[in-house]
């Protein structure tokens, strides 16, 4: 009998990533495990993913690596693109998976069990970003924050460059570049709704960015 390219990619994974093995791990950090091979949501941030999103997520990363792709691919990506203008991405914890599998497997190893159980029991999500601004410390005492339908919701953490780096402009405006990262409960905003980003550097001059959480992949 003739198997299809698909019946053997998914094979293959279930060799990789054996169902069991996954399900113990879905199943002790409580939460959602598909019963059989149930198609893998396309939107949304999955905070409670199924053994079937997490054995994709993963067999996606080590794809990454045999075609030497970087860990990055599957970092969230909003903003603007260009390299003068304020950008960033976040990390979920499917694209988390996908990232840890890429690295491990371009060292020729392949996660363990500890480091599948950490990322899914992680309670919050990352966020980082790029800002631009004319002094050389100007990040210092940064802010971040999730609006979602006039709700703010305010960051777990954050830190940021206390000194900046040059920027593409240099010498001309704007003269640097700076890092911004907040990690954001998972509890305290909704992982499907239209949400607006917005770093606040101390001397002002904030940066927004309008993200649809529902129509993350």
């Amino acid at each position: 009998m003739r198997m299809s390219v698909a019946q053997g990619d998914q094979h293959a994974a279930q060799r990789l990533w054996p169902t069991g093995w996954l399900r113990r791990i879905v199943l002790s950090v409580g939460v959602l495990a598909s019963s059989g091979f149930a198609l893998v949501s396309a939107h949304a941030i999955d905070v409670h993913p199924t053994v079937e999103e997490v054995r994709v997520a993963l067999d996606q990363g080590k794809e990454a690596a045999q075609r030497q792709s970087p860990p990055e691919t599957f970092y969230v990506r909003f903003g603007a693109t260009g390299e003068l203008h304020s950008n960033g991405f976040l990390i979920t914890k499917l694209s988390g998976l996908s990232v840890m599998a890429t690295h491990m497997a371009l060292r020729g190893i392949q996660p363990s069990k500890t480091d599948v159980t950490q990322i899914l029991e992680g309670q919050t999500m990352l966020v980082s970003t790029s800002i631009f601004g004319n002094a050389l410390n100007f990040a210092i005492d940064s802010y971040m924050v999730f609006d979602q339908g006039g709700k703010t919701i305010k960051p777990v953490t954050v830190r940021f460059d206390g000194v900046a780096s040059r920027s593409a402009a240099w010498p001309e405006s704007p003269r640097f570049k700076a890092k911004v990262v907040a990690s954001f409960n998972y509890a305290d905003f909704d992982p499907n709704a239209k949400t607006t980003i917005t770093v606040f550097p101390a001397n002002g001059g904030e940066s927004s960015f309008g993200v649809d959480f529902s129509q993350i992949h």
